[in-house]
């Protein structure tokens, strides 16, 4: 069985919209795939409970309790590796994690590690995405799909959609706008790399 080990920081939307649609499309049978876990850096994550009510394995590593960045990156490698295997590789997916991580630990999972940003890319990496582009006097807005990198937010692009950005639109109705998009769009892109790139 392929592993799927998400990753979040809060509410987790993007991570029950992956569960939701590996159960109805049966990913078990047709790409021999599971989420096999939910992992958070924060322990009041609301996520983590819509994962354990799914009967889905949860973990939190409190990114505070680390003295650096890469002492964080190094317990959650130990935390993927039962996960993790020469003949089955863990796919790691980013779903509202709210970390950057080392180059090391993207290294290490180069290929198999991807994020959901709420832009456009390559416009408006980073943060505040939805007011910069309302600030820009963009006519469209979305999100994206890609490979993470060292460099933020701008691995190769795996997937996008696009919404219109409304003249009455703020940063919080843009925000609704894409979020439907993304969960969409981020099932969809995860299910065509478990099939382009035979994960297992």
């Amino acid at each position: 069985m392929k592993n799927i080990v998400i990753l979040i920081s809060g509410s987790g939307t993007n991570m029950a919209a992956i569960v939701r649609c590996a159960a109805r499309e049966g990913w078990d049978t047709l790409y021999g795939a599971r989420v096999a876990a939910v992992i958070s850096n924060k322990p009041d994550a609301a996520g983590l409970q819509f994962a354990q009510k799914e009967g889905i394995p949860t973990q939190v590593l409190d990114h505070r309790s680390f003295v650096s960045r890469e002492a964080f990156d190094a317990a959650l490698v130990e935390l993927l590796a039962p996960f993790d295997t020469p003949e089955n590789p863990v796919l790691v997916v980013l779903a509202g994690f709210m970390r950057i991580l080392t180059p090391g630990f993207v290294q290490r999972f180069a290929g198999r590690l991807v994020n959901i940003h709420p832009s456009l890319l390559p416009a408006f990496a980073g943060l505040n995405t939805h007011q910069r582009a309302i600030d820009a006097g963009c006519k469209v807005a979305g999100a994206t799909v890609h490979h993470v990198t060292p460099e933020l937010d701008h691995g190769s692009i795996l997937a996008q959609a696009v919404v219109p950005v409304l003249p009455q639109d703020d940063a919080r109705t843009l925000a609704a706008r894409v979020l439907t998009q993304e969960h969409l769009i981020y099932p969809r892109a995860i299910a065509q790399l478990l099939v382009r790139y035979a994960i297992k």
